[in-house]
């Protein structure tokens, strides 16, 4: 009885523990599943979490890009406590910066008061004005006006256009048999044949438009205003003749210069819209988008070149036959550029270019990564603004001496800087966000960024491009689009025109209307003369009494004399 008692007792063990054994399990997996669930619940809050850092920061930056000001400015004296330490290294860096000239660190001159009138050079009109009283005390010799007393405002007068009438002389004559012939002074040369546009009305036109960034339409109402309507489909045509002719003769003639003798060509893009050719059945169709790119040839020219697409096959042709230095940012499509050929001439020398960066691109990559409030975003802010306080020591001196000091002194701040990004980026590469991308930025442009050691000719920045591009942006906010691909390309003729008179300090309008009247005149194989690089020098060798007449004949001087070559500095040894 004992035994079997005892083994009943047993195996009622093992089946309660059996049970418990199940339980446990049951237990067991709901604690794995639930921390399973707890695992996945909280990889899905880090990565919701990341997320809505990323759109925080996203929207920081937006922010700052809409309503903070354009410059990458920082705090200066904030930086410097940050960093004392830092900043105290980099002074004994390369022997510290140079001294900077007197002048320069002389104190803001005090404004002069009100500004002299009298040494503008403007027609004037004179406004005597009489007091009553003492005018009838002086008609009855009582008192005496000896001078007047004089201050000067500026008026402005309408100008408004003028009427040209083209009168050619008739002739008669009579022949042997009586028979009399009329005959009438053939047409003198012009632009635009049978337009009723003068130079002036036409340079005006397209200095409203092109220099002025104002829309057709809105020339078409300051036209009426000024009691000359005048259509703008009209002035559409004008527009893209004048661009056409002048791209073929002035501004090819002015590339072939710059490509073949320029040291570096700055160059940039911005996009525009087209409109779209009419739809067959009418049918409402979207712009498309196209591209200009903006090339600065040293300090002289300055070309806007139109493009449907802005990749590496357009680039290729654009740049054909260019050796040099090319100075771009970081855009993959420039890239192609710098490559050796994949099917190299059989008659000549390929093209080789080499690549300079732009310092400002990357210090606005380290300026968006400050919303991130990092302490390395703001150390490489200042570092990179300390290269550019280096730089602007010895701004205006001739290459060499620049060259020359470039490699005393900002030598040591470029490798310090590579090398301490070398390290900020090892810490944060496995790290998505704005610090990683502005330390990956100059990393990966270490070459072209370290360029300007090269050569004292060429700069730390690509500013120049930007600032040339806003002609496009200001003016795309007016006309909105360009009306096909020619007039495109028209347009970005006069666009080159006009930026490069402004670059050699000359009026574009008065530019302009001197090129349309001499233009027709002048020999296809000497347009260079007329590029505003050379048109001081030519505009000086014309008879300005023909200059100034609108229509007529114009005496073509003998071809200008081709200037020395400039004296290219010896390159310094490294």
């Amino acid at each position: 009885m004992n035994v079997a008692a005892e083994t009943d007792k047993v195996t009622e063990l093992e089946a309660a523990l059996a049970a418990t054994t199940a339980a446990l399990a049951a237990e067991q997996a709901a604690l794995s599943a639930a921390r399973e669930l707890v695992t996945k619940l909280t990889a899905e809050r880090d990565l919701l979490k990341a997320s809505h850092e990323r759109l925080r920061l996203e929207l920081e930056l937006l922010r700052r890009r809409i309503f903070v000001a354009k410059a990458e400015r920082v705090d200066t004296a904030q930086l410097e406590l940050e960093f004392a330490a830092t900043l105290a290294a980099l002074d004994q860096l390369g022997g510290g910066p140079p001294a900077r000239p007197a002048a320069e660190a002389a104190a803001r001159k005090k404004p002069k008061g009100r500004r002299d009138l009298r040494d503008l050079k403007l027609p004037v009109e004179r406004v005597e004005l009489f007091d009553v009283v003492f005018e009838r005390l002086v008609a009855e010799g009582k008192a005496e006006r000896f001078g007047f007393e004089e201050s000067r405002k500026v008026a402005w007068q309408r100008g408004g256009a003028r009427m040209l009438v083209q009168a050619r002389a008739k002739y008669r004559t009579v022949d042997a048999a009586g028979d009399s012939m009329i005959e009438t002074t053939p047409m003198p040369p012009e632009l635009l044949q049978r337009s009723l546009a003068a130079p002036s009305l036409l340079a005006h036109v397209v200095a409203e438009k092109f220099c002025d960034g104002l829309p057709l339409n809105r020339i078409e109402d300051r036209m009426a205003r000024e009691g000359f309507p005048l259509d703008r489909g009209t002035m559409s045509r004008w527009v893209e003749d004048a661009g056409a002719t002048v791209g073929a003769t002035v501004v090819n003639a002015a590339r072939e210069e710059a490509w073949a003798t320029a040291f570096c060509i700055a160059t940039d893009a911005t996009g525009i819209a087209v409109q779209p050719e009419p739809h067959p059945e009418g049918k409402r169709q979207p712009c498309h988008r196209s591209h200009y790119f903006v090339q600065i040839a040293d300090r002289d020219h300055v070309f806007f070149e139109y493009a449907p697409k802005e990749n590496s096959t357009t680039l290729l042709e654009m740049f054909a036959g260019y050796s040099g230095y090319i100075q771009a940012d970081a855009k993959s499509v420039y890239d192609v550029l710098f490559r050796p050929p994949e099917h190299p001439p059989d008659d000549g020398e390929a093209d080789v270019r080499t690549e300079v960066g732009c310092w400002s691109h990357s210090r606005r990559k380290f300026w968006e990564a400050t919303c991130t409030k990092s302490e390395a975003a703001r150390e490489g802010l200042g570092r990179i603004g300390y290269i550019f306080a280096l730089e602007d020591a010895w701004r205006g001196d001739p290459p060499e001496v620049i060259l020359r000091m470039r490699r005393q002194h900002l030598r040591p701040h470029l490798e310090d800087f590579f090398r301490w990004a070398e390290v900020e980026y090892q810490a944060v590469r496995d790290q998505r966000g704005l610090l990683r991308s502005a330390l990956g930025y100059a990393l990966r442009q270490k070459d072209a960024l370290m360029r300007v050691l090269d050569d004292g000719r060429l700069v730390l920045e690509n500013n120049r491009s930007e600032r040339e591009l806003r002609r496009i942006a200001v003016g795309r906010k007016g006309w909105l689009f360009v009306g096909s691909d020619q007039h495109g390309e028209a347009a970005g003729h006069l666009f080159s025109l006009v930026a490069s008179a402004r670059l050699h300090k000359l009026d574009p309008e008065a530019y302009l209307r001197d090129l349309f009247r001499v233009l027709a005149h002048w020999p296809e194989d000497r347009y260079l003369e007329l590029a505003p690089k050379y048109w001081a020098r030519t505009r000086a060798r014309l008879d300005p009494r023909q200059l100034a007449a609108e229509l007529g004949d114009l005496d073509v001087p003998p071809p200008l004399t081709p200037p020395a070559a400039e004296q290219v500095p010896a390159d310094l040894p490294a």
